[in-house]
């Protein structure tokens, strides 16, 4: 099982969600014309979604684990206030070089700020509050990003979770990397700490609220 819904029903939703701005298309372009997995890239669906949280959730500090070319970042940091921020883990050097180069470009590099390395020894060393965190990095590890940010997230911040019904193989789970996205959903349903609803936007999305 590949799709979630119908390619024509998600095409229908594309279709009928806010128009990307200029920046963010042009990264869109450039990821699918510079990199080998296009695929990777999070797309208007996902991306107008989180940017349509950011703003309603008034926030200024975001972080996010698993940037590649920056497309999810770019359409957050267009939520945030001039003072904002998006931390962003990545490892890949080409992909945070594409967006360096389109955050200059859109006139928001001053809200960026790059994490080279990997998450899980990136993340101890950020001090202060997060209002929302977006993960999007190595599946088997969304458990350990996840306990990691929630004691670094205010009261009725927002923690949103990719890929959690795994192009629907959730159902059906065969490997290793879609038993612990099953895992991570029953065990976020369990928690009393939070809120969440989990939603089949593309490959899914996890959506919790600090309590």
């Amino acid at each position: 099982m590949t799709d979630i819904v119908t390619p024509e029903l998600e095409q229908y939703c594309h279709d009928m969600t806010g128009q990307e701005s200029p920046a963010l298309q042009a990264l869109a372009q450039a990821t699918r014309d510079r990199t080998r997995y296009p695929d990777n890239m999070s797309g208007r669906l996902v991306g107008q979604t989180l940017k349509l949280l950011a703003a309603i959730s008034n926030a200024r500090r975001v972080l996010e684990i698993g940037m590649f070319t920056g497309y999810a970042a770019l359409s957050i940091a267009e939520a945030l206030p001039d003072d904002g921020e998006i931390l962003c883990c990545e490892s890949n050097p080409r992909a945070i070089a594409i967006a360096e180069e389109f955050f200059e470009q859109a006139g928001l590099s001053h809200k960026l700020n790059v994490l080279f390395g990997m998450a899980l020894e990136t993340i101890p060393a950020i001090e202060g509050e997060l209002d929302m965190v977006f993960i999007d990095a190595d599946k088997k590890k969304y458990q350990d990003y996840l306990e990691m940010t929630l004691p670094m997230m205010r009261a009725g911040g927002l923690i949103i979770i990719d890929d959690a019904l795994w192009k629907g193989k959730v159902l059906n789970p065969r490997d290793e990397r879609t038993q612990a996205i099953v895992d991570l959903n029953q065990h976020i349903c369990e928690r009393t700490d939070v809120e969440n609803v989990l939603l089949p936007v593309r490959h899914g999305l996890n959506i919790l609220r600090k309590l």
